[in-house]
Order: structure tokens, then C-alpha cells, then sequence
């Protein structure tokens, strides 16, 4: 199947489910779901010619802008004022929940794949540590669970992949060092620059836009379109500026958004009303690459023992911390497995192995991890699509919001 066809199904499905997302969400399928599935029907594997290549720039620059604004949005979506008052349960789940499963990730892995590198086991601990609420939309939506325990899901999935990425950003240069104590100890400065000079990068581009963008809208001298498309255009900004200063780009995303969007309500409102559009569009598209691209190079390297380990990370490695970091919580033992088990792995695992696999340059010798981060996520996104629902109306049906 050539490329031009390929791009017009895709589009073709794109609009079908405009047309009928609706009616789908209650049929309990999910956008990432058909995406997904998408993907995988135009790759290789299925309808996709057998020689069809995907343009790897193309995949990378599609993955750092739909990542730039996945932080850009989820920090932006933050408030920072509430969570001064709501700090309990995503305090715990982030700070204690987060490393807990982290640790946990990590030696199982060196349990379930012990001819690895240790530093690729902890990047796939890491890559698999991130939660994506969107995946499980009802959880997050639905008035049928309570506000606190729906606001507590939202905040732990906004902010933990902000502080993952650090982390991944350090392990990643200690592979590219390749034997960093053979040069010294030269990474930590360039980890450090790249952390410090990305935050306060991000700090300053996101008060200037945001100062910027609250004056001239209360001027009313700028069109509506555009005030729901500067927080875009801020972000991008921000990543490049960092670059260009020695700092890393997605973490001054991150703090933009988080400066931006608790400057006023307004600017928190329009950079909503850009990620349920524009940038919803952009994120589907990369459920759709990760269906096209990664599944297929992954398929061969998938057995018992990547399936059962991508099972073990969705219930007991991600469950388990949660549990033990809500304890004393004043949570019953049923929101705990609540909260535990709607931490789905989604967009932020996808774009985080795709530019993990372009700064590394290959996945030679180490397929075994990219498969069992790819099986993973897939399992993610239909287990979590298709419970979401009846999950909810069980949950809800005995736990009555305040």
C-alpha cells in the first residue's frame, strides 16, 4: 500500500471518529483504542506494504512537538492554589507511590531479564512509571466518582511525568557516555545544566507570556483564535530557548506551562480549550505512529516472559506502591485499588521511547526492553479503555461523592 493511500485511510478514520465519538465512548472505545488500532492495521503487519519506511525525522519531530505540549498542557492544567488544599493523596502518590514503583519496576525487571544492562532496566522502569488519566477518560470526567478521588488521578498523571523525565534524561546520558567513569564525572554537569537551565528557561519564557498574553487580552487586542493558540506557540518557544541555552527543551516546557497556566483562570482556560482540540489531534496522531511503527518492530521480541512482566507493571508493580503509600490515608482498601489500577501507560511512555530511541540511535542488542515497553502500553490502552466505564458505575455506585 502506498504512502498517499496509508495517509488517506488514516484520515478517512480520523474524520469517522469525529463523526462518532459520542456514540463510542459509550460504547466503552476509546480514541486511543481505534488510533491504536489503526496504526497497527496500516503497518507492515497488516494492510502496510512490506517495504513501507516512515521517515524517522518526520516520527522524531512529531513526537518532541506533541511532547512539548503534552508537559506544556499537563503543567498548565495544574493548579497550584487548589493543591495547596488537595495535597494529601497526590503528595503521597508522588513522592512515596512514584520511587516505590520506580524500585519496584526495576528489580523485577533485573529478575525477568537478567543478561540486560542495569541502565536500560532502570530506563525501562522509568519509561513505564508515567500515567496517562486520558486513557481511562471516564475516570477523570465522570461526576459519579468523587471530586478528591478524581482530582487526586488527574494531578498524580499531570505531574508525574515531569518528574520522570529528569531521571530519563540522566540515564540516557549515561548510556550515550557509554563508561561514564572513564571521563570522569562530566555527565552530572551536563545533567545539571540541562535541569537547571531548562527550568529557569521555562520560568522565565512562561511569566513573560503569560504577563503578556493576560495584558493585551485585557486590552482586547487580540482575536480569540489566537488566544487559544499562543499557549502552543509559547511552549515551543520555550523548549527552543532552552536548547539554545545549554538547557533541556521539554523540561522548560514544563515549568512554561506550570508559570502559565496559574497566572490567571483565563490563560488556564484557553490552554484547555487548545489541548481538547488542536492538541488532542496531534496526540491521536501519535497513538497512530506507535501503532505504525513501533508495535511492528517490536511483535518479534514479545514471549511469556515480556508478557507476563507487561502484566506484572499494569497490576502488581503499579498497584502495589499505591497501596502501601496510602496507607493510613483514611482511603478504604477498594479506592486504593482504584487509584491503582487506573494508572494507565499512554502518551507519555509512547513519546518518551521514541525520543529515547532517536537520542540513543538504536535499539540494537536491547530489543527485549523496547518490546516489553511497546507490549505494555498496548495492553494499557485496551485493558484501561474497556474497564474505564464499568469500573466507574461499580466504583461510584458505593462510593458517593461529597
Amino acid at each position: 500500500m502506498e504512502e498517499s493511500s496509508i495517509i488517506l485511510g488514516i484520515t478517512l478514520v480520523i474524520l469517522g471518529y469525529g463523526f462518532f465519538s459520542r456514540l463510542l465512548s459509550r460504547l466503552n472505545i476509546s480514541g486511543p483504542m481505534i488510533f491504536t488500532t489503526v496504526g497497527i492495521l496500516f503497518s507492515p503487519l497488516v494492510f502496510g506494504a512490506k517495504n513501507l519506511v516512515i521517515d524517522g525525522n518526520v516520527v522524531q519531530t512529531i513526537a518532541e512537538i506533541a511532547l512539548i505540549l503534552v508537559l506544556f498542557t499537563d503543567a498548565a492544567s495544574l493548579n497550584l492554589k487548589r493543591l495547596r488544599h488537595e495535597w494529601n493523596f497526590p503528595v503521597r502518590l508522588l513522592f512515596v507511590g512514584l520511587p516505590l514503583t520506580i524500585i519496584l519496576g526495576v528489580y523485577l525487571a533485573y529478575a525477568f531479564f537478567p543478561g540486560e544492562s542495569k541502565l536500560y532496566l532502570l530506563l525501562l522502569a522509568l519509561i513505564l512509571a508515567p500515567t496517562d488519566a486520558a486513557l481511562g477518560k471516564a475516570v477523570v470526567s465522570d461526576p459519579k466518582v468523587p471530586e478528591e478521588i478524581r482530582s487526586t488521578i488527574t494531578v498524580e498523571s499531570g505531574l508525574n511525568d515531569g518528574i520522570v523525565f529528569p531521571m530519563i534524561i540522566t540515564v540516557v546520558a549515561l548510556i550515550v557516555a557509554h563508561n561514564p567513569q572513564a571521563g570522569g564525572y562530566g555527565w552530572l554537569g551536563y545533567v545539571a545544566k540541562q535541569i537547571l537551565f531548562g527550568a529557569l528557561t521555562g520560568i522565565v519564557a512562561g511569566y513573560a507570556g503569560a504577563r503578556l498574553s493576560a495584558r493585551e487580552m485585557a486590552r482586547n487586542r487580540m482575536q480569540e483564535s489566537y488566544q487559544n493558540l499562543i499557549p502552543l506557540i509559547l511552549a515551543i518557544f520555550a523548549y527552543h530557548l532552552a536548547e539554545h541555552v545549554g538547557g533541556n527543551g521539554f523540561i522548560a516546557a514544563f515549568f512554561a506551562g506550570l508559570y502559565h497556566g496559574n497566572y490567571n483562570e483565563d490563560l488556564r482556560r484557553h490552554v484547555k480549550d487548545f489541548a481538547e482540540s488542536e492538541g488532542e489531534l496531534l496526540i491521536m496522531i501519535s497513538f497512530i505512529m506507535f501503532g505504525i511503527t513501533f508495535v511492528p518492530k517490536s511483535i518479534a521480541y514479545w514471549n511469556g516472559t515480556v508478557l507476563v512482566y507487561a502484566i506484572l507493571s499494569l497490576t502488581v508493580i503499579r498497584m502495589l506502591p499505591v497501596v502501601l503509600c496510602l496507607i493510613g490515608s483514611g482511603l478504604d482498601f477498594s479506592t486504593k485499588l482504584f487509584i491503582g489500577w487506573f494508572g494507565p501507560r499512554g502518551i507519555a511512555s509512547i513519546l518518551y521511547v521514541l525520543i529515547v530511541t532517536y537520542k540513543i540511535g538504536s535499539t540494537t542488542e536491547h530489543e527485549t526492553v523496547y518490546a516489553t515497553i511497546a507490549l505494555t502500553i498496548l495492553l494499557s490502552i485496551f485493558a484501561h479503555g474497556f474497564s474505564a466505564g464499568p469500573l466507574v458505575s461499580l466504583y461510584g455506585s458505593t462510593h458517593k461523592s461529597a
